[in-house]
């Protein structure tokens, strides 16, 4: 493999009914910085059916190059379908790095994609760099149960590949007057072709307000002792309007479901305000968190590593201070605190 012959960043644009997902243009934006470090152009892969409208969007959100792939056959997600289309596109144009969204979809088809050809495959990354000068993509993302955040290279295959959550980079402002190329590529398939077929698509119905969407979240760890003492953290979250977050302990102890877990294996979320009380931040969990618009942490040891995150500390007991916090809370909603 002559690596010489590799140029260029590509940011898988997923979609869903002609919506792009909004970690494809979070990645646009972190692919836009590696390009420009690299001095290459950032290309879009579109797949699908009708989504030729939203290749002009690709391009407002930083790319040179939109390769478009249009046709009926990519209607539905499919993995044999759509890994086609961007192996073919790959050995056809040779990209550098390929970014995919950790959602279910970017998850199976960059899996695919790295079996197929033969290269390496970055999980769940929280940070990307690229060498300057020898390309090699710097995907780190925290490893040995979250106690260490670990690099790792692709020195020997291309493309170079990884796979990012939603809210871990963010995307730029959409320019209007940006100019790129569209190039419509196409794959010989035909459905006769197909080991599956999609049958039914069977829609779930998700809370109004997901963890991910929340503009304030209060979470609590194991430092509240049980589950009853989680309790505060429900009561606290309801006084204030927000949603309720947890630390990976406090789900593997059954206190919340999963769906409430914040950090590398939960969820990724970027409220206005975050609360971490009891929580002793380790980086499994603060990479889930750490670019929250304000981070106010409760916890009684004063070495804990979350006060290393937080814009705001209180060393104390949870038990006595978010009664106050909550008692407070009262009296500015009812006008009872005079401020200056």
């Amino acid at each position: 493999m002559n690596m010489d012959d590799y140029r260029g960043v590509w940011v898988f644009i997923e979609q869903n009914e002609g919506v792009i997902a909004s970690v494809s243009l979070e990645l646009l934006g972190a692919g836009r910085r590696l390009a420009d470090k690299r001095g290459v152009p950032l290309a879009g892969v579109l797949v699908g059916h009708g989504v030729q409208p939203l290749a002009s969007k690709v391009i407002q959100y930083g790319a040179n190059i939109v390769y478009l792939y249009d046709d009926l056959i990519f209607k539905d997600y499919r993995t044999e379908t759509y890994m086609r289309a961007i192996i073919e596109c790959s050995e056809k144009h040779k990209p550098e790095v390929i970014l995919y969204g950790a959602t279910s979809t970017g998850k199976d088809l960059a899996s695919a994609v790295a079996t197929d050809l033969a290269t390496g495959l970055t999980a769940d990354s929280t940070i990307l760099d690229v060498n300057e000068e020898n390309g090699l993509l710097e995907a780190s993302r925290p490893a040995f149960g979250g106690n260490i955040m670990a690099t790792i290279l692709c020195k020997n295959h291309r493309p170079q590949m990884a796979t990012v959550r939603s809210k871990v980079m963010k995307s730029l402002a959409p320019d209007k007057s940006r100019v790129g190329e569209i190039i419509e590529e196409s794959v010989a398939l035909q459905e006769s072709d197909l080991r599956t077929k999609v049958l039914e698509i069977v829609r779930v119905a998700t809370p109004k307000i997901r963890l991910d969407e929340a503009d304030i979240i209060v979470a609590g760890g194991k430092g509240l002792g049980s589950q009853k003492g989680f309790d505060l953290i429900h009561e606290f979250a309801g006084k204030i309007g927000a949603m309720v977050g947890a630390s990976r302990d406090v789900v593997e102890a059954g206190w919340i479901e999963h769906d409430h877990q914040v950090g590398q294996t939960g969820v990724t979320v970027l409220p206005k305000i975050y609360f971490a009380i009891g929580i002793s931040g380790a980086i499994q969990h603060i990479v889930g968190m750490q670019n929250s618009g304000l981070i106010i942490a409760i916890n009684k040891d004063p070495e804990a590593p979350i006060f290393q995150s937080c814009h705001y500390g209180i060393v104390g007991d949870a038990f006595e201070i978010v009664p106050m916090l909550m008692e407070a809370f009262e009296k500015a909603l009812h006008g009872e605190v005079q401020y200056g």
